[in-house]
């Protein structure tokens, strides 16, 4: 197998052998390494990207030996997918920002330009033989022919999304395995040649789900993201049956079937660092673990609201002396949710004495379509005001102090941090707020094709259609009503938050003196390199806990924060280029 790992505070593509019990590190980048795939011959395969997120797709054999490109002629882009077949036809897609393109070719030959799409698209997979490919856009499915013709074009249609999950490992391998959103549910569909979409009505799910063959080729692992946590449930497709697949309550980040019936799960909780499990005894990776219990305890709550109860996973000091100072977590996405699964932040928080709630405000993933599609205040606004009941809820049952409560947010979260600040500046007493969104309609002028589809999707139009509704949503204009102190980050090579949107709001609070502080860094938005997230870590705990208790934090016992981060300077300072690992819901483009 080929996992990612740390590496001496990187994240890097390692190779596993199940035989020998043991790993090898394959990639060594001064930024890390977070793409990585095997193929079926058992090539490692890893993406080598620059601070932009553009790169090419390279190879080696297993166990070890010459670095090789997977493809020659490739000009180099962002990753938009990688597949191999069973002959060693390789089959990847690159983006340059406007538009998609497919190459075509044997491991390691010529490629030969198959297709090219306008717009974010993913290639999906590749049939065993190679004789077919998919490629998954925002309105449609389309299977190519290994030489770019199409073959067939399956549109989402319009009772909701369709999502691509590749072909079938087994028999002629031409079946394709789908997702389709059906009013209030996810249901799993499949095409192949001559027969067409069908949908297996059967296997239906009312929250968000994702799905990968078993090795059979007629039976799927089915993934539902419920609540916060994750099930398992294996449907056979020939047989129209459904049974639930044993796991403990938390979250499974990731599993799959391997030959035998062996399934290989990656499991996580609240209160548990994220471990590999068998259910054969498989030799699995040993993953580093935290020396002692995860200090806090955690419990769920339900708030009350107009478009159903809003769900809060809410992580508590031990032994409080009275209501602690809070810190929300606000999410990203917007298109994600908080899920109950280790993390270092939430960590590091509680271990300093703070109360952590995590909100899965409306528009997050894990409680159905509709609640997706619940923006009724307007962008952002309706968010904010999820965030605003949940507090007023943890004040009420005396859980919080409520002259004591800070927001931390990243990306899409960062900028519910400054759209809180600024329509709710009584509510809180200090904000953190990452690679934000500051200013949608510059951000919308200057970010990614991709993201800027999503804000069009989101308000309704661009700016210059629905002005109003962009102004109103916005952080910048509210910047003057900001009452909390305030940490901004920002990041100099930023494409999907740019940078020149953040300064504009920095410039908005100085005219209108308000305290905060400024760091930049010289990166993108995403990067794999632990320390950066430690660093930011250690940063902003020092700046609520002085905010929020008025004293100086000492630094974080266990500061080891899930995923990657950010590493921050201050403002006029530059240090060497870093880069963070923004996860990505598979339905739709996000900020993170």
């Amino acid at each position: 197998m080929v996992f990612t790992a740390d590496a001496e505070g990187r994240c890097e593509v390692f190779a596993w052998d199940a035989a020998t019990r043991s790993a090898r590190q394959v990639t060594r980048r001064p930024r890390g390494t977070l793409h990585g795939a095997i193929d079926r011959d058992a090539y490692v395969w890893w993406f080598d990207e620059d601070e932009h997120g553009v790169g090419r797709w390279w190879f080696q054999p297993f166990a070890g030996g010459p670095d090789r490109l997977g493809l020659t002629n490739v000009p180099a882009g962002l990753p938009r997918g990688l597949a191999v077949s069973d002959h060693g036809t390789v089959a990847l897609a690159a983006g340059d920002g406007h538009a998609t393109t497919v190459h075509v070719g044997p491991r390691g030959g010529t490629a030969r330009t198959v297709a090219r799409t306008d717009g974010l698209a993913t290639l999906t997979g590749i049939t065993p033989g190679g004789r077919l490919l998919a490629l998954a856009g925002a309105e449609a499915v389309t299977v190519l022919t290994h030489d770019g013709a199409v073959r067939a074009v399956l549109p989402a249609g319009d009772t909701g999304r369709l999502w691509c999950l590749g072909f079938a490992p087994a028999g002629d391998g031409e079946e394709l395995l789908l997702v389709r959103e059906c009013a209030d549910r996810y249901v799993i569909a499949t095409w192949r040649p001559g027969t067409g979409l069908t949908l297996h009505d059967w296997c239906a799910f009312d929250t968000e789900i994702t799905a990968r063959w078993d090795a059979d080729g007629r039976s799927v692992l089915v993934r539902q993201d419920r609540h916060g946590r994750s099930t398992l449930h294996r449907a056979d497709l020939t047989a129209r049956t459904r049974t639930a697949v044993s796991t403990p309550p938390g979250t499974v980040l990731d599993a799959a079937t391997r030959p035998g019936h062996d399934l290989h799960h990656l499991w996580t909780a609240a209160g548990h660092p994220p471990r590999l499990h068998s259910t054969r005894g498989t030799a699995l990776p040993e993953l580093p673990t935290l020396a002692g219990p995860v200090p806090g305890t955690h419990r769920d709550l339900w708030t009350p609201g107009p478009d159903g109860p809003v769900h809060t996973l809410l992580s508590l000091p031990e032994a409080p002396h009275g209501p602690p100072a809070a810190v929300f977590l606000v999410h990203g996405g917007p298109a994600d949710h908080d899920r109950d699964a280790y993390d270092g932040v939430v960590h590091s928080l509680v271990a300093s004495g703070f109360a952590v709630a995590r909100v899965n405000y409306r528009g997050s993933t894990g409680y159905g379509p509709r609640w997706r599609r619940a923006f009724g205040d307007g962008v952002g606004l309706t968010q904010v005001e999820d965030l605003a009941s949940v507090r007023a809820d943890l004040v009420a049952r005396r859980l919080i102090r409520p002259d004591a409560v800070g927001l931390w947010g990243t990306s899409w979260g960062g900028y519910l941090v400054l759209l809180a600040l600024g329509t709710r500046p009584g509510l809180w007493q200090a904000g953190v707020a990452v690679k934000p969104v500051a200013d949608c309609v510059a951000a919308h002028r200057t970010t990614t094709p991709a993201l800027r589809a999503l804000d069009e999707r989101l308000f309704g139009g661009t700016p210059d259609e629905v002005p109003e509704r962009y102004a109103r949503s916005s952080p910048i204009h509210y910047a003057a009503a900001v009452r909390a102190p305030l940490l901004v980050a920002g990041a100099g090579h930023d494409a999907k938050c740019p940078p020149g949107q953040i300064r504009g709001y920095l410039a908005a609070l100085r005219a209108s003196g308000v305290r905060h502080e400024a760091l930049w860094l010289d990166s993108g938005h995403d990067g794999y390199d632990g320390g950066d997230h430690v660093t930011v870590l250690r940063r902003a705990l020092v700046f609520l806990d002085r905010e929020l208790r008025g004293r100086p934090a000492a630094p974080p016992r266990h500061p080891a924060p899930s995923g990657a981060g950010e590493h921050h300077t201050g403002e006029h300072a530059t240090e060497r280029r870093r880069s963070h690992a923004e996860g990505h819901h598979p339905q739709r483009p996000a900020r993170g």
